[in-house]
C-alpha cells in the first residue's frame, strides 16, 4: 500500500499533482513527499481516522435506489487532496465573477426589457420553448438586480491543461457543505500539511452567505429573519440544508412552517406565534414552491409565496425563474452574453457546444454521435445523457431518435479527456478523473470560494463524478507558493 510515485502512471493525461511518474508538480512536491514517507500502517490509520471523523460528524448524502428506496450513505472522501496554485486560481476567480455577473444581467433582462432578444443576440424561439422560463416572474426587479445569488459552476481541465466551464448551476446548486466538511476532515488527518502550506481558507463561506442574505432583506433592520426552506428529510441534500442553517444560526423550515398573511407578508409559525420572515434561502425547486402558482398538488411549498415575493415583502435566494439561464442550450450562448452585457471577451472558455435545434449543427451531431457527449437541456446530476464513446450502437440510435423528436432539448459536445489526480483506490494510489465546483455568491459584491468541491470518478476510466452515481470527493487546496 505504501505510495510509490515512480509507479504512478500519468500517460498522455494532465494530472493535477504529477507531471509524470515520479515527478510531482512544484506546488505538490511537499505533499507528495509526505505521502511517500508514510508506512502502510500510517496510511491505514489515516484512512480509519477520516472514516471515523465522517461518521462522528454525521456527514451523509442520500441516494435513491429503485429496489431499496432512499438510502443514507457516508460521504465518500479521498485522502489525497487536489492542489491548485493561487496564481492560476486568481484567473479562474476573475473569470467566474465575470460569468455570473453577465448571467444575472441576462436573467434580469429576460424577465424585463428583453433587449438581448430585440438586438438579435439571443433567439426568441429558445425562450418560448424553455422549461425554466417562468412567465410569473416577468416584471420583477430583485434587490441589486441579482437573481442567482448562489451559483455552482462546474469546471473541468482537459489533457492539455486548459480549464473550461462545463455548466452553470443557477437554480438550487448543492455541495458546498461537503466542501466545508472535507476541509474539516483534512485538518484532522493531515494537520502537518496545513503548517507546511499556506492554504487559502474556505471556512468563512457560511458567514459570507449570511451577510449576503442579510443584504437582501426588504426590511432594513439589524437582524432580519432568515430561514432555510427545505423539502424535508428525504431530500438528497437534506444534510446540507440542516448544516447551512445551523452554521448561519437560521431557522430550518418546511413549507407548512410558513404562511402568507393577508398583508402579503410571509410569517413563520413559532411557539410564540407568527413571526415575519424577511429572506428565504430556498432549496425547493421552482415548480413546488407555491401551489397557488405552479404545481397545485405540491406539499413542499408555501401558498402565496410568489405573491409575497412580487410585492417585495420577502426576498428569495435563488430567485424563482433564475433557472432560465441554467439551460444547456443557453450555456452555448454565454460567450455572446458576456460580450453583449459587459463588452468583454470571456476569461474562461466554454466547452465547444453543438445546438441540436440548429439544422447544420444537428446533422453534424447525428453523424458523429459515437464521438460526442449528448446532454438534455435541463437535466442535472449526470442523468439522461449519452457518453458516445462508451455507449452501444443501440444507445446511439436511441439518442438519434430523441434528438430528432425534440432537437431544442439537446446539445452535444466533443468528449473531453478530463484531468486526473492521485486517488486512493483499493489501498493503492491510482489516477482518476475529476471536476471542480466552486461556489459564487452574488449580492452587492461577488465572492468566489477559494477552490470548491472536487468530485472524483472512483471507477477507472469513468468521467461520471456525481456522488449519486458512485463518485467521491477531495479537499481542494488553493496554495499560495509565494507565502509558503
Amino acid at each position: 500500500m505504501a505510495i510509490r510515485w515512480g509507479n504512478y502512471k500519468v500517460g498522455q493525461l494532465y494530472d493535477e499533482l504529477m507531471v509524470k511518474a515520479g515527478k510531482p508538480r512544484k506546488y505538490s512536491l511537499d505533499l507528495c513527499n509526505h505521502l511517500k514517507s508514510l508506512t502502510d500502517k500510517e496510511i491505514n490509520r489515516l484512512k480509519a481516522a477520516s472514516e471515523s471523523t465522517i461518521h462522528v460528524m454525521g456527514i451523509t448524502f442520500r441516494v435513491y435506489h429503485q429496489e431499496e428506496g432512499s438510502i443514507d450513505r457516508a460521504w465518500p472522501f479521498d485522502l489525497v487532496p487536489r492542489l491548485i496554485d493561487k496564481k492560476e486560481w486568481q484567473v479562474v476567480e476573475k473569470g467566474l465573477k465575470q460569468r455570473v455577473k453577465a448571467l444575472n444581467l441576462f436573467i434580469d433582462d429576460i424577465y424585463n426589457d428583453q433587449n438581448i432578444i430585440k438586438d438579435g443576440i439571443f433567439p426568441a424561439s429558445l425562450l418560448k420553448k424553455s422549461k425554466n422560463f417562468l412567465e410569473e416572474c416577468r416584471g420583477v426587479r430583485p434587490a441589486h438586480g441579482v437573481w442567482a445569488h448562489i451559483c455552482g459552476s462546474d469546471l473541468v481541465r482537459d489533457n492539455k491543461g486548459q480549464i473550461y466551464v462545463l455548466e452553470d448551476n443557477l437554480r438550487v446548486p448543492s455541495g458546498v457543505s461537503y466542501m466545508l466538511e472535507n476541509r474539516q476532515v483534512m485538518k484532522r488527518v493531515l494537520p502537518e500539511m496545513f503548517e507546511k502550506y499556506n492554504i487559502l481558507p474556505v471556512d468563512d463561506y457560511s458567514s459570507q452567505l449570511y451577510d449576503m442574505l442579510t443584504e437582501m432583506s426588504p426590511r432594513k433592520i439589524d437582524e432580519p429573519e432568515i430561514v432555510v426552506l427545505t423539502p424535508g428529510i428525504y431530500n438528497s441534500a437534506y444534510f446540507e440544508h440542516a448544516y447551512l442553517a445551523q452554521q448561519m444560526g437560521a431557522e430550518l423550515v418546511q413549507g407548512d412552517d410558513l404562511v402568507v398573511g393577508k398583508d402579503d407578508c410571509v410569517y413563520m409559525r413559532t411557539i410564540r406565534g407568527l413571526e415575519r420572515v424577511d429572506v428565504i434561502y430556498r432549496r425547493v425547486d421552482d415548480w413546488f414552491i407555491d401551489p397557488e402558482v405552479f404545481n397545485p398538488d405540491s406539499m413542499l411549498g408555501v401558498p402565496g409565496l410568489i405573491r409575497a415575493w412580487r410585492a417585495g415583502n420577502v426576498s428569495l435566494a435563488n430567485a424563482p425563474g433564475s433557472g432560465v439561464a441554467d439551460d444547456k442550450v443557453v450555456y452555448a450562448y454565454v460567450p455572446k452574453i458576456i460580450q453583449y452585457y459587459l463588452d468583454e471577451e470571456p476569461i474562461l472558455p466554454n466547452v465547444p457546444t453543438y445546438k441540436c435545434n440548429n439544422k447544420k449543427e444537428r446533422e453534424y451531431v447525428l453523424e458523429n454521435i459515437a464521438d460526442m457527449v449528448v446532454k438534455p437541456a435541463n437535466e442535472s446530476g449526470g442523468y439522461g445523457m449519452l457518453i458516445g464513446p462508451h455507449a452501444t450502437k443501440k444507445e446511439h440510435n436511441k439518442f438519434r431518435k430523441l434528438i430528432k423528436n425534440d432537437p431544442r432539448n439537446y446539445v452535444a459536445q466533443p468528449m473531453l479527456i478530463l484531468s486526473t489526480a492521485p486517488t486512493m483506490v483499493e489501498n493503492k494510489v491510482k489516477p482518476r478523473h475529476l471536476d471542480l465546483r466552486p461556489f459564487i455568491l452574488s449580492g452587492k459584491d461577488i465572492s468566489v470560494t477559494a477552490g470548491g468541491l472536487t468530485r472524483v470518478a472512483l471507477v477507472e476510466g469513468s468521467t461520471v463524478v456525481n456522488s449519486s452515481q458512485g463518485g467521491g470527493s477531495k479537499d481542494t487546496w488553493i496554495v499560495d507558493m509565494e507565502e509558503s
